[in-house]
């Protein structure tokens, strides 16, 4: 299995990794990628740097997915294929929730206007991971793409983006959430007294307007989120389909990013998730071609100043020497580590900026000829 033959024949490509190893700029050069070899893509992403948004020529926290312009598929050399990003805000993704799972406009409305919507939505943990979760299977069912490429929500775990639908509907369905709940009349009769009894406490800590609202917004919500928890286990099972779906994990080669990476690697096997490679990013390992100085370099008889310019030289260069060599080694244990059908491939450093749209180009090149 290689990266080429995801790239062209899949039709969800998931790029997973804790925060700072480059994902991001890896989605992004498989997705254009994928465009120059004539596919219809989606790149998917939350929270992308502003110089990627300024390379693809879109805006971030649009309301929905956009064409990169002209311009810029020229620059790509996109010529039959389509580019849509989409640099999501959460937000976007739960209005549209709201409103298309509230049972009527008018509930919708109020829980939007509510003053706590937005702050609350943003506090619970696994929000932002079930918003991206959520995005990924409304394109799905539309099939309006040939590829999606998913570049998970930045955190320094991850496997957030995995567990997040399940850390939201624990919450939703806990005892502490459930306390601010109003009264039901299906309760116990202990539980209801319980309930009044908190009901006259937070009341008087929060003020009676607030409460009342706190209380609207928890009730409005959670009857929307377990509307949509089908949508999440459809989701979950799609993303298991190893003929359409590939995770690739993106690492670098620091060690509590290959911490994190060989901790991921076993979790996709116990949740049967397709997994189909390691990314090494900012990775030395194919420096191996690079000529080395060594003492012709100044011909036969150097002077001094040459001399003593080729020694700090050559010490350089078997610092770097001894980088790929641990990169090389640092590979080989992706590889397998892998697993049958999978691979490890190491993405170089790019000295000019990795936002550039020539640098994404060269990434998605390696990326297509490994």
């Amino acid at each position: 299995m290689n990266i080429r033959d995801l790239i062209e024949n899949r039709r969800v490509i998931v790029c997973a990794g804790s925060g700072g190893v480059g994902k991001t700029t890896t989605a992004t050069a498989i997705a254009l990628s994928a465009a120059r070899s004539g596919r219809k893509v989606l790149a998917l992403t939350v929270d992308p740097s502003k110089r990627l948004a300024q390379t693809l020529g879109v805006d971030r926290n649009l309301a929905e997915p956009v064409p990169i312009p002209e311009e810029r598929r020229a620059e790509a050399g996109i010529e039959e294929g389509m580019l849509e990003a989409w640099m999501l805000d959460p937000s976007v993704v739960s209005d549209s929730f709201v409103n298309r799972f509230a049972d009527t406009p008018e509930e919708a409305e109020r829980l939007i206007n509510n003053r706590l919507y937005r702050q609350i939505s943003r506090m619970v943990a696994g929000m932002q991971e079930y918003m991206a979760m959520e995005a990924l299977y409304g394109f799905l069912r539309e099939e309006r793409y040939d590829l999606v490429v998913l570049d998970t929500p930045p955190s320094r775990n991850a496997l957030d983006f995995l567990y997040g639908p399940s850390r939201l509907s624990s919450f939703l369905d806990g005892r502490i959430f459930q306390l601010f709940m109003p009264d039901d009349s299906k309760r116990s009769f202990i539980r209801r007294a319980a309930s009044r009894l908190i009901n006259r406490v937070n009341s008087a800590v929060f003020g009676a307007e607030l409460y009342s609202e706190l209380q609207d917004f928890m009730s409005s919500f959670s009857g929307i989120f377990r509307s949509m928890n089908k949508n999440a286990s459809d989701g979950m099972k799609r993303l298991r389909d190893p003929e359409k779906v590939a995770f690739l994990l993106v690492t670098s080669p620091a060690t509590e990013s290959l911490t994190d990476a060989f901790f991921f690697r076993r979790k996709t096997i116990e949740l049967e998730l397709p997994f189909r490679g390691f990314v090494l990013n900012r990775s030395q390992a194919a420096g191996d071609a690079r000529i080395l100085p060594d003492g012709s370099l100044f011909g036969p008889e150097p002077t001094a100043v040459q001399a003593s310019a080729l020694e700090k030289l050559m010490t350089l260069a078997r610092v770097e020497q001894a980088a790929v060599e641990r990169h090389q080694l640092l590979l080989a244990q992706l590889q397998n580590d892998a697993g049958e059908g999978a691979t490890a491939i190491a993405l170089p450093v790019i000295s000019s900026g990795a936002d550039e749209m020539s640098a994404l180009i060269h990434l998605g090149d390696v990326l297509m000829d490994a």
